[in-house]
């Protein structure tokens, strides 16, 4: 494996001229899809939601267009608009030409392009040592990207499905969480993990697995999801030139979201939150698909009378307990809104150091809001009862409210 990884390095530096860019060139999109739409419409859960309440005023006139928070100011800007899996792909495309130590590994990545076409085109411009088509061997070859970040590599590792790395957990938990510890401090591991997971449409049980809960109690690790192409490529860069190992969490039904997003190079932070809406009455805390399912819900919070706050944590680990814990000494509520498993999933652990860090400031019990604990069903009709939907999200609000 030594002199496969010393075969890539070189290849690598020869692609290159060994040079480092300041500048990087932008990917041409050739083509722009459909958007799909993300289902909001099923019935809500019927099981109610227990506790104790104290009231709050509410704004008989909110408004539900808030001051734009710095994300989508920096995306109203003349830019150009791509789909999330081409900001991910222009994201790595940068990286690659930006820093020639940079490789992409995985099942079906080179000229295949990946299977959401997150590499496409990379093969032809890096070569095939750079963008490197691997067996359908989770646990070998997510062991050689870390074996390749240990000698100096940036590996990008991809699991064609979230749920396929169980097959590498001891890799990414023995491995790359720890050798940084457990060698002294004489190895980093500058890896990125990625792929897609989460709830799709009638995938079945074992492709619409969330493997947060799995992967936050891994010391070593940062993990961060993204919701929207500006902060896909975002996170992607600043992913990638982390000196930590790194699991990128992309939800399957996102991939086709639009944006538009700058043209100009932009890294966003891998530990902080982005504020979606500012309000007054509530904090509600969400990331990756559930974001959207919330926003629904606000637009009839709102002609209800109530002005909810809506961070999207993004940092899976560690909590941007900064901005939240501002936003919770405001509005003394919390509800979270996760696609996580409710037993041990990110809600439990967020729940958990809220609790620790901003109890005095809580005016009711926090509500969390997760997926059921069951396998997710083939079925179309039950697998949207195993996942929280927006009417649940409004009952909530409403309860905490009152």
């Amino acid at each position: 494996m030594a002199a496969v990884l010393q075969t890539i390095g070189a290849a690598s530096a020869a692609l290159s001229g060994g040079s480092f860019p300041d500048h990087s060139s932008k990917l041409s999109v050739s083509s722009i899809h459909s958007l799909p739409v993300i289902r909001s419409d099923a019935r809500p859960n019927l099981s109610s939601i227990h506790g104790s309440f104290r009231a709050g005023k509410l704004i008989s006139k909110a408004v539900a267009t808030k001051v734009e928070n710095s994300a989508t100011s920096a995306a109203s800007k003349p830019g150009h608009e791509l789909l999330l899996f081409e900001a991910l792909r222009e994201g790595l495309e940068e990286e690659m030409e930006r820093d020639p130590r940079v490789c992409v590994m995985g099942e079906d990545v080179g000229h295949y392009g990946g299977s959401y076409k997150v590499t496409k085109d990379l093969a032809p411009k890096f070569g095939d040592l750079r963008v490197l088509d691997t067996p359908i061997a989770e646990n070998s070859f997510t062991g050689m990207g870390i074996g390749a970040a240990m000698t100096g590599l940036r590996p990008v590792i991809e699991g064609m499905n979230m749920g396929f790395l169980l097959l590498a957990f001891n890799q990414i938990s023995d491995n790359c969480g720890m050798l940084h510890y457990t060698s002294g401090g004489q190895f980093t591991i500058p890896a990125v993990i990625r792929g897609p997971g989460g709830v799709g449409r009638q995938l079945g049980a074992e492709h619409s697995q969330r493997l947060e809960s799995y992967f936050q109690s891994i010391p070593g690790i940062q993990m961060v999801a993204c919701s929207t192409p500006y902060n896909a490529k975002g996170l992607m860069k600043a992913a990638i030139r982390s000196e930590n190992p790194v699991v990128l969490f992309e939800h399957v039904l996102l991939y086709n979201l639009k944006e538009r997003i700058p043209d100009e190079e932009y890294v966003l932070s891998l530990e902080e939150a982005e504020m979606v809406r500012p309000g007054e009455h509530v904090t509600i805390l969400t990331y990756s698909r559930m974001r959207y399912h919330v926003m629904q819900a606000v637009k009839t919070l709102v002609n209800k009378g109530y002005d909810p706050e809506v961070i999207d944590i993004r940092s899976l680990k560690p909590f941007d307990l900064y901005t939240i814990g501002n936003s919770v000494k405001k509005t003394h509520r919390v509800l979270i809104v996760e696609e996580c498993m409710r037993t041990g999933g990110i809600g439990a652990s967020l729940t958990a150091a809220i609790n620790e860090n901003f109890h005095d400031y809580l005016d009711a019990p926090i509500i969390c809001l997760s997926s059921q604990d069951v396998p997710t069903p083939y079925a179309g009709t039950l697998e949207e009862w195993t996942v929280v939907q927006p009417p649940q999200i409004v009952t909530a609000v409403e309860q905490l409210c009152q």
